[in-house]
């Protein structure tokens, strides 16, 4: 009995030990620090931005997350085309979900942090512009593979779109707006946070907020990954 008791135990140690690896623990660590320290670490005292500029440990990360996952998932397309294998699709349409997930909250934030920088939530700003362009066309993604039943086509179909769709996307975010005038910073000749007030302050704060949010992204679509393979294992039984 105390044997049985034991491996139970023993079981169970291993199992959570398998669902939270060390890159999970170190997102969890680095979120809450972000959190903590945008919250109460000194900052620059800016012209306009003042104090929302701690916003920039919010709202940039879950771009960067995005991107991250974006590439996760364009990749995964380039496998279900290469590999002919339905699982690296329901990868791909993970990532993506996660993606749009993290580029709905950094439009949010980002609107917040116009409100109180430019006088309104949205303005008529080329990088505003195309990132819901850009939004828009992953909306259109899962548009998309929700009009085709067949499994093997929809998979098909969807890298293919998905595979043009990134680069797209790049272009669009980061490339468009640096042609034109635009009052974001980085873009239309305007100073990114690097020319002026990115110092240490910050950095120590904003690194870490990059690191921790992209590792939750990859946390949550790992889980969205199970749930997807034990819904397509039980639809196939």
């Amino acid at each position: 009995m105390v044997y049985e008791k034991s491996q139970f135990w023993i079981l169970l140690f291993s199992y959570f030990r398998s669902m939270i690896s060390w890159w999970k623990i170190l997102g969890i660590v680095c979120v809450f620090y972000a959190i903590i320290g945008g919250l109460t670490m000194p900052v620059p005292d800016l012209p306009i931005l003042e104090q929302s500029i701690r916003n920039l440990y919010y709202h940039v990360p879950m771009w960067f997350g995005m991107i991250l996952l974006l590439l996760a998932s364009m990749i995964n397309a380039i496998q279900v085309l290469n590999k002919k294998d339905l699982k690296y699709d329901i990868k791909s349409e993970a990532y993506a979900t996660t993606a749009m997930t993290f580029g709905i909250i950094g439009l949010l934030t980002g609107m917040i942090w116009a409100k109180n920088t430019w006088g309104a939530f949205w303005t008529n700003d080329p990088k505003l512009n195309s990132a819901a362009i850009g939004m828009l066309m992953y909306a259109a993604y899962f548009v998309l593979r929700s009009s085709i039943d067949d499994e093997e086509k929809k998979a098909r179909v969807s890298a293919v779109y998905n595979i043009f769709s990134f680069p797209v996307f790049i272009v669009l975010v980061f490339v468009l707006p640096r042609l034109t005038d635009s009052l974001h910073p980085g873009n239309g000749g305007n100073p990114g946070f690097n020319s002026y007030d990115l110092d240490s302050r910050l950095r120590m704060v904003f690194y870490p907020a990059v690191i921790g949010w992209s590792l939750i992204g990859f946390w949550m679509s790992d889980l969205s990954i199970r749930t997807l393979f034990i819904e397509h294992k039980k639809n196939n039984n």
